[in-house]
């Protein structure tokens, strides 16, 4: 019920009731899909369920890697042990090679709540809307914490050309400034996950070290990835990867993205 009002929580827990006359597991799927419904009310920010762990994700080893080792760090027993709280990492690189899918397994390989920012709906056309809709954004996410923040192509967001430019009388600059401000202060267990398909579309601020604690390249899958990638894609197609030569798949799709693989 973290993130929902009082009078929200009631409302959702006597709907529960009302349907299935006891509270039982159920009730807990009722409830995530009402919070969900909610969420998405409040217009930039939605609910997602993630269908992959890391195990799904082909190739890029040195990520997992990071990942694996930081698993639990946001737990309350990290925080009592006095374990600083990972802030967040950028991916960035080529399109179709598994950014996306790398931030939503994130949250089921951490089991935690998975939150897509909505970088569309956040800017309106009201003087004010904008920067209350960001700070309404964040301040559910760590109401939901502990939560995995999405946001899918950051350059998007901040684009450089619009902070530099004056021609919304400085709104990107202040919405910027919120975000940057909440990145390095923020003591509630949110782990940002932005991915970047343009890295010279971001302003360098956003790249210093503090804002995000790594950031990863992916590139196109050399042989043995493209080999992976082709084992998970026959294995969710109920096939028998042994009957197919990987070997030769892999070298003939030479250059090919994981999405052109799949």
């Amino acid at each position: 019920l973290g993130g929902l009002t009082g009078r929200e929580a009631r409302r959702i827990l006597t709907q529960a009731i009302l349907e299935n006359a006891r509270v039982e597991r159920g009730t807990i799927d009722l409830i995530r899909r009402a919070k969900s419904r909610l969420i998405r009310d409040q217009g930039v920010l939605e609910f997602m369920e993630s269908p992959e762990d890391m195990k799904g994700v082909g190739g890029l080893a040195r990520l997992k890697a990071w990942l694996g080792k930081r698993r639990g760090a946001l737990t309350p027993e990290a925080a009592r042990f006095g374990l600083e709280p990972p802030r967040g990492i950028l991916i960035l690189g080529v399109q179709g090679c598994g950014k996306s899918l790398c931030a939503k397994a994130v949250a089921r390989e951490w089991n935690m709540q998975l939150l897509k920012f909505d970088s569309s709906s956040l800017f309106e056309k009201y003087i004010g809307e904008s920067e209350k809709n960001l700070r309404r954004s964040l301040h559910v996410a760590e109401a939901v914490a502990p939560a995995v923040l999405w946001i899918d192509e950051i350059e998007k967001m901040f684009p450089q050309s619009a902070l530099r430019s004056e021609a919304d009388g400085g709104l990107s600059m202040r919405i910027f400034g919120t975000f940057l401000t909440w990145m390095q202060e923020k003591k509630s267990p949110v782990f940002v996950v932005a991915t970047s398909n343009d890295i010279s579309a971001l302003p360098p601020e956003l790249l210093r070290k503090g804002r995000f604690d790594e950031i990863f390249f992916v590139d196109l899958p050399d042989s043995a990835d493209r080999r992976t990638i082709f084992n998970i894609h026959l294995a969710r197609r109920k096939q028998d990867a042994s009957r197919f030569d990987l070997d030769r798949l892999a070298a003939a799709s030479e250059g090919f993205s994981g999405a052109e693989i799949e």
